[in-house]
């Protein structure tokens, strides 16, 4: 065994971690030499490993070689300064450093007296980010309410779903589920219509509200009085709303006061979420976006997508944590303890749908201590200025369009087309999407709008530079110029 790597040993640790290290700083300082977008096939690495696995050890070279040759070819690189798709997945070094040590300590913090400090420590600095955004003092951990850490958005919706399903069944009983109605802008991400089938709520109580383009597609408040009126009178139950800041087609933002005032009116649980947009809002003057949650009940946001928190970490405040744990407890004999039985702590496994949960609340500690609001702030702003930026270069070339004003670091646009056929508009901008991508200089993705085909341009990735930028606007510019010319 002498030489072989051992379960766990510390100076085996120390000169294998080094390796890895440079490993990855060494792929940071290359990313940009490879195509941001992955341009294997489908099922091409089952081709190049084994079809078992080794009977025998390997050494770590040999796995960092595969990993070169065999991995890197078919990943998709997030943090390329030339990613611009979907929403930004955001790492730093202080995030990479967090992660690192959660992975070192490795403990399962279901519950307070499995890491005290692994629970003590995100109750803090949840307080910290909800006094950053300025969040009412009711989500602060020190009243009834508190923040906790899910993995996603997705998780996120879900979990204060099922606490205002079950809230509401107490109150009306639980045969009443059928008459449940769950709404939303049809703008809302998918995740709210995925909670309701896990939660049980039917189908066809669920409303996705049109949101217009004449309102830069933020919901309606009309709208929702409306449908909330005429399920009333059918004698259905209105049970939740879930507005948005910064959707995800186009960061649309949803009139909160407005919607808050009817969601109160009617007894139903009000879910905001910022999953994207919400990191701009510790900038003072981006913060009036979230204007009006003041009567949410509950709010999230999404440190890893644009707060330079490595995914996943995504952050959940509400103001009545009784609700969540109401909906989501469990008290097996082989959990009880004196602290947990005395209700003398907070035990985050009855926060969410899993027991078991890592220390993730230590990289957005770090996050906050080594670059600090000021540092943050000011990297939000950087990349909404780059946004402006490339927004400028599209508005000045008449051969293409602005969709929708853009708020934060999203740029929604398209190529217009040379006669006015929307179906050829909308495969136009598919061809400019997929030669755009397969230069493999960028990355971007697309929306649909008003039945229109529109490029999407997000600017996050904690490596972009105004030179990024320039460069994808001169690709866009040079694969619209083929496609016209073949017009």
């Amino acid at each position: 065994m002498e030489g072989e790597l051992k379960p766990m040993d510390a100076e085996q640790l120390r000169e294998y971690g080094h390796k890895m290290v440079d490993f990855i700083a060494d792929y940071y300082k290359n990313i940009e030499n490879f195509p941001v977008l992955s341009q294997v096939q489908p099922g091409y690495l089952r081709k190049l490993l084994p079809e078992t696995a080794p009977a025998h050890s390997e050494t770590l070279q040999d796995v960092l070689e595969d990993i070169q040759t065999k991995i890197l070819p078919g990943v998709t690189h997030w943090q390329s300064p030339d990613y611009f798709a979907y929403f930004p997945s955001n790492s730093s070094v202080a995030g990479f450093l967090g992660e690192m040590l959660s992975a070192g300590i490795n403990m399962v913090g279901f519950s307070w007296i499995t890491s005290p400090a692994a629970t003590e420590l995100e109750m803090i600095v949840l307080d910290w980010l909800a006094k950053a955004l300025k969040l009412p003092d009711e989500f602060l951990s020190t009243g009834q309410g508190g923040g906790v850490i899910q993995g996603t958005a997705s998780e996120a919706v879900l979990v204060v779903l099922l606490a205002a399903r079950d809230k509401v069944l107490r109150r009306v009983g639980k045969d009443a589920i059928g008459k449940l109605v769950v709404y939303c802008s049809d703008q809302t991400h998918s995740a709210l219509q995925k909670a309701c089938q896990i939660g049980g709520i039917h189908p066809e109580n669920f409303r996705m509200l049109k949101a217009v383009s004449c309102r830069d597609y933020a919901l309606s408040p009309d709208a929702l009085s409306e449908a909330v009126s005429h399920d009333l009178a059918t004698g259905l139950i209105p049970f939740f709303f879930c507005a948005t800041i910064g959707t995800t087609s186009s960061t649309a933002v949803d009139p909160l006061p407005a919607l808050g005032k009817i969601t109160k009116s009617n007894s139903m649980w009000f879910h905001v979420d910022a999953a994207y947009a919400g990191s701009a809002c510790i900038c003072p003057e981006f913060r009036h976006y979230i204007d009006g949650v003041e009567e949410a009940d509950s709010f999230n946001m999404n440190a890893h997508k644009w707060f330079l928190t490595n995914f996943d970490c995504s952050a959940l405040w509400v103001k009545d944590r009784s609700a969540l744990i109401q909906s989501l407890s469990t008290n097996p004999e082989f959990l009880k303890n004196k602290a947990s039985q005395g209700n003398l702590v907070v035990d985050y496994k009855d926060w969410q749908i899993p027991l078991g949960r890592r220390f993730r609340s230590l990289k957005l500690w770090m996050v906050l201590r080594l670059y600090g609001l000021e540092k943050l702030q000011a990297y939000v702003r950087n990349h909404i200025e780059l946004a402006r930026r490339f927004e400028e270069h599209v508005a000045q070339d008449q051969r293409f369009e602005i969709v929708t004003p853009r708020k934060f670091s999203l740029v929604c646009f398209r190529l217009r087309p040379p006669q006015s056929n929307e179906d050829y508009a909308n495969k136009l901008n598919h061809d400019l999407l997929d030669a755009v991508n397969s230069t493999g200089k960028l990355f971007i993705s697309h929306t649909v709008l008003s039945n229109r085909y529109i490029l999407r341009l997000a600017v996050g990735a904690p490596l972009t530079e105004e030179r990024h930028i320039l460069a994808a606007w001169k690709v866009f510019q040079d694969e619209a110029a083929t496609l016209l010319s073949k017009c």
